[in-house]
């Protein structure tokens, strides 16, 4: 999947974190103080690791222990603590495959 689509994918299974404006997900009522006004804080779960943690928050204790288990699989070579310190990206991945919603096409 593209990081567009993985973006894409997440938003639209956190509807309570986030809402659309101009086709794009952002944090729901948030906005960022600029000099010439506000802008839009745009939900980015690949580079966002708070933004994974509200991700993660919607999952089920059954889908926990799923996306949990791709966390390990990602980290296979490593000891078991080593999934819990992934990045937003592998966390972003783990979470659409815990879904079913990722996608090996490009």
């Amino acid at each position: 999947m593209t990081p567009e689509a993985q973006r894409i994918a997440i938003a639209e299974a956190c509807p309570e974190q986030v809402e659309w404006h101009d086709g794009e997900p952002i944090w729901k009522g948030q906005r960022s103080p600029v000099e010439e006004g506000s802008e839009w804080i745009v939900f980015d779960p690949l580079n966002d690791l708070n933004a994974m943690h509200e991700a993660e928050k919607t999952l089920t204790f059954h889908q926990e222990t799923d996306y949990i288990a791709h966390l390990m699989r990602q980290h296979k070579d490593y000891p078991m603590t080593r999934g819990f310190m992934a990045t937003a990206a592998q966390r972003a991945e783990a979470f659409l495959r815990t879904l079913n919603l990722w996608r090996d096409d490009p």
